[in-house]
């Protein structure tokens, strides 16, 4: 396996000698200047490629391998007219990736947002921060904030009580950070209240689907793109929803086995395959992440090797844990990825999602990528695979 590491860019408060220091030697990154549906030229990619593989006298060399993500437009994502022209421009952005060299696609079909978290710096008892996902203030923005019609059926009594305490408790400054943080996964929002009406809008827009419709619509992007992928070489890895679970209303289908199985037999190709984010997956406690780490093995392209630790109280709710720690066994999935290497690839897995701690603390980060936090998560996954590096040496010849 190699070992990446996300970068942001020439404005990412972690810059790439940082990351050489980490040891890290695949980068993934995006063009992140570049609107979902826009073309990203070949001028733009070699930049940013010059950028990060043009090596300084006397540095480490770093590779841009992976991209994460290029996004299909909504267009896409709702099966409108315009989907033509912008699957034309996802594709032609693709040759222009496989031109320079860059032969990875992680990509999401998450509806109108791609990510949800409740806090972006709670305290842990150790003194350093976390993000963390709490379902009853989820529920408190749904219904009380957001004010989404019939919100309250998409959640129990006892989540219901708490919401609403959690809710009067709330200062008028409050409950702006929490609209904040909420909105903060609309793509092209700064989020906050007063972007309440466009987040309201972009709901509307996908819950016309319902979860069927909202995979047909999935299958034809796949069934366009990935013909192409085929002739260039290209492996397309989708991300799971996060968190994979049914949110605001919204459809989502990359969340199980059920939907990967659904997505690999809709359109077979060697190149649908899967981003493994194992924190993600993680967060429902029937996916058992050993198993589909065994189970998709060929189809991981790339992987997010991060843990997650549900409440014991309300398990809706997480919290960011550290690597190996939380609710999954890391170290089996990392033994299985090591397997599904046997057919001589070599996964790129990057750190994901390290806490605030020691000096970034006071730094200047961003949410979930402080330097310290992802250096220690790949200071424990390096110190598995070394294990198992050691037990292979021992193993009779």
């Amino acid at each position: 396996m190699r070992e990446g590491w996300r970068w942001f860019g020439p404005n990412d408060p972690v810059n790439l000698d940082d990351i050489r220091q980490a040891g890290a030697t695949e980068i993934v990154t995006s063009l992140h200047h570049i609107k979902p549906g826009e073309l990203w030229s070949t001028e733009e990619i070699q930049s940013r490629k010059s950028q990060i593989e043009d090596t300084p006298d006397g540095r480490s060399d770093l590779h841009w391998t992976v991209v994460e993500s290029v996004h299909p437009h909504d267009a896409i994502k709702q099966g409108l007219p315009e989907r033509e022209h912008y699957t034309e421009v996802w594709i032609e952005t693709m040759r222009n990736l496989a031109s320079a060299g860059i032969d990875t696609i992680c990509y999401n079909f998450m509806p109108a947002i791609y990510w949800t978290r409740t806090d972006l710096n709670y305290l842990l008892p150790s003194g350093a921060r976390s993000l963390r996902y709490d379902n009853a203030t989820f529920a408190a923005f749904d219904i009380f904030i957001l004010e989404r019609k019939n919100a309250r059926n998409s959640y129990d009594e006892p989540t219901l009580q708490r919401a609403e305490n959690i809710f009067e408790n709330l200062s008028e400054v409050e409950r702006e950070q929490v609209a904040t943080i909420l909105t903060a996964g609309l793509p092209g929002s700064p989020g906050g209240s007063a972007n309440l009406e466009l987040f309201r809008k972009k709901l509307a827009e996908f819950n016309v689907f319902d979860k069927a419709a909202y995979r047909e619509n999935l299958k034809w992007f796949l069934e366009r793109v990935l013909p192409i992928a085929e002739e260039l070489g290209v492996k397309l890895g989708i991300h799971p929803d996060d968190p994979p679970r049914p949110l605001l209303g919204l459809p989502r289908i990359v969340s199980t086995p059920e939907d990967l199985d659904w997505i690999f037999n809709a359109v077979p190709s060697p190149s649908n395959g899967l981003t493994l984010c194992v924190g993600t997956f993680g967060v429902r406690a029937d996916n058992n992440l050993p198993d589909m780490a065994r189970q998709f093995g060929e189809k991981v392209f790339f992987a997010h090797l991060r843990s997650t630790s549900r409440d014991e109280d309300d398990p809706e709710s997480f919290i960011e844990a550290g690597h190996i720690d939380g609710d999954i066994d890391m170290v089996a999935v990392i033994r299985a990825l090591l397997d599904a290497e046997k057919d001589g690839r070599n996964i790129v897995f990057r750190p994901d999602h390290g806490h605030r701690m020691l000096d970034d603390l006071d730094a200047d980060v961003t949410p979930g990528y402080s330097a310290i936090g992802r250096l220690r998560g790949l200071a424990e996954i390096r110190g598995v695979l070394k294990c198992f590096d050691w037990v292979s040496s021992q193993a009779p010849q």
